[in-house]
């Protein structure tokens, strides 16, 4: 029996009673260069098909690369901040390949003398234990172009009746981050998959060497998954699960491949070692190819560029380079704010944190800046389709809507009018109010107080209440105040003129 003769997947407890899983993850994050790996051709994201290349990444003849050095550099701080060894000297290698999307028909990589090795990361499982994951290297190399397959039902290239093929992202820089074996973890093998990789995009994102962006392709995560009987020594045969592009995906696709691969043994075949595709409209994985080994790459040292060998003086200077780690600030943050562990991962689950920090810094309250981006704002970025930090308002115009609540000049229903208008690009909050009269607070209690008397006159019932000293029924007399005056009023102040309208 083959993989794609599985039966129905195993249940999850059945599988844990029999097999232990083993996990590794590998994960490619584009670095955020402004040129590539080995030519001077711009890195921008969404160009033109074939704009951005030259003859170094076509790969033409006669065509020589060289090394750009800010790409290093990352390398480097990300080998740190991962707490691995440097290697002082180290070569780039020719992986020889056929792929369409790879134009030199080899890509220039690292094989056996890495930038970075033997490191680890500590993530944070969400019960709060700690679980450390053992890094092997992270290892420096060029993207690949992509392929467009065109007229099969999947996208994929089976059943295409064509492919298309860009190259503007062959030659971008790349660091593939490599664990050693992820054992032990039993039923929280996909939980611990997905927290590595959560930490790791945080870790980088801090680092400030990629948007971490796993929507566009910027952060990839190949999970391989292997099943060995409660008992074994040897290891199980292991598939790859390719380009995982979501957090949440990287758990459901570990699990998925548990149960299936645990359904193929109990039914007496055999996992064949492929890489397979996920599926994100319902959480299965596919086929791909069989999954070559390293001498089928044909690994040689790349003759055209020389060794790179950072001194120990430059590893230095960029290990005083490295920013506070994201959970070191996280809970420092919580400290200062006085939140629970819910809240801290709500806002960091809703992508808010390093928002409502801004604001903060820009002069708002945690409570004031926390309560617009996760309600409101958050509301917005789902109206249109966008994610938090793509709304088009700043953590500082923000405070400044803040402000203008504390000073009285608009009260929470306004400001939600001022927010809109900046999120249609009127400019900051106190130009969108001085253009918008309208929606500054009333404060002229003539008007207030005329207001009052006719909305008392309108409802005598409620006023003989509140004369007879049930205060809660102000609440309608001042709801009719605030409909009045298209909601400028201060609601507290209208309420104070109800009381004493009343006495």
């Amino acid at each position: 029996m083959t993989a794609v003769d599985a039966p129905d997947l195993l249940d999850y407890d059945e599988v844990l009673a029999k097999y232990e899983p083993v996990l590794g993850m590998e994960v490619h994050v584009e670095l955020g260069t402004e040129t590539k790996m080995f030519c001077p051709c711009p890195t921008e994201f969404g160009a033109e098909p074939n704009t951005q290349v030259c003859p170094v990444c076509l790969g033409l003849p006669g065509s020589l690369p060289v090394v750009n050095e800010a790409a290093v550099e990352s390398a480097i701080r990300i080998g740190l901040a991962l707490n691995c060894s440097i290697t002082p000297w180290g070569r780039f290698a020719r992986k020889n390949y056929f792929y369409p999307d790879q134009p030199k028909n080899y890509q220039i990589s690292q094989y056996d003398e890495p930038i970075a090795t033997d490191g680890y990361l500590d993530v944070v499982l969400d019960d709060g234990t700690t679980w450390r994951v053992e890094i092997e290297r992270a290892h420096m190399e060029e993207d690949t172009g992509k392929s467009l397959h065109v007229g099969g039902a999947t996208g994929r290239i089976h059943g295409a009746s064509h492919s298309l093929l860009d190259y503007n992202r062959a030659g971008v820089p790349l660091v593939e981050i490599v664990t050693k074996t992820i054992s032990g973890a039993g039923a929280r093998a996909p939980e611990v998959a997905r927290a590595y990789v959560t930490a790791l995009r945080d870790l980088l994102k801090s680092l400030n060497v990629s948007d971490v962006r796993m929507d566009q392709g910027s952060m990839r995560c190949d999970a391989n998954v292997s099943l060995m009987p409660i008992g074994a020594t040897e290891l199980g045969t292991r598939t790859e699960t390719k380009n995982v592009n979501s957090l949440k995906s990287v758990e459901v696709a570990v699990r998925y491949e548990m149960r299936r691969q645990a359904a193929v043994l109990e039914a007496g075949g055999e996992v064949i070692q492929e890489t397979r595709h996920f599926q994100e409209a319902d959480g299965t994985t596919s086929p791909g190819r069989r999954k070559e080994t390293a001498e089928d790459y044909r690994y040689f040292p790349e003759p055209d560029l020389e060794p790179v060998a950072p001194s120990a003086e430059w590893i230095e200077e960029l290990r005083g380079t490295l920013p506070e780690l994201p959970w070191v600030r996280r809970a420092r943050i919580q400290a200062d704010w006085g939140v629970s562990d819910e809240v801290m991962r709500d806002l960091v689950n809703a992508g808010a944190l390093d928002l409502v920090i801004a604001t903060v810094e820009a002069g708002a309250s945690p409570e004031a800046a926390r309560s617009w981006w996760v309600s409101y704002l958050a509301q917005q970025a789902n109206t249109r389709g966008v994610e938090l930090a793509e709304l088009p308002i700043t953590p500082a115009q923000v405070a400044q809507v803040v402000a203008l609540i504390d000073s009285g000049k608009l009260n929470n229903k306004v400001a939600r009018q001022v927010v809109d208008h900046v999120l249609e690009g009127e400019g900051d909050p106190e130009q969108v109010v001085a253009n918008h009269p309208e929606l500054v607070v009333e404060r002229d209690d003539t008007k207030l107080k005329a207001a009052v008397e006719e909305a008392l006159a309108a409802n005598p019932d409620i006023a003989e209440k509140i004369r007879g000293g049930k205060v809660a029924a102000a609440g309608k007399i001042v709801g009719d105040v605030m409909k009045a005056t298209r909601g400028q009023a201060d609601p507290a102040r209208v309420k104070e003129l109800v009381i004493e309208a009343c006495g």
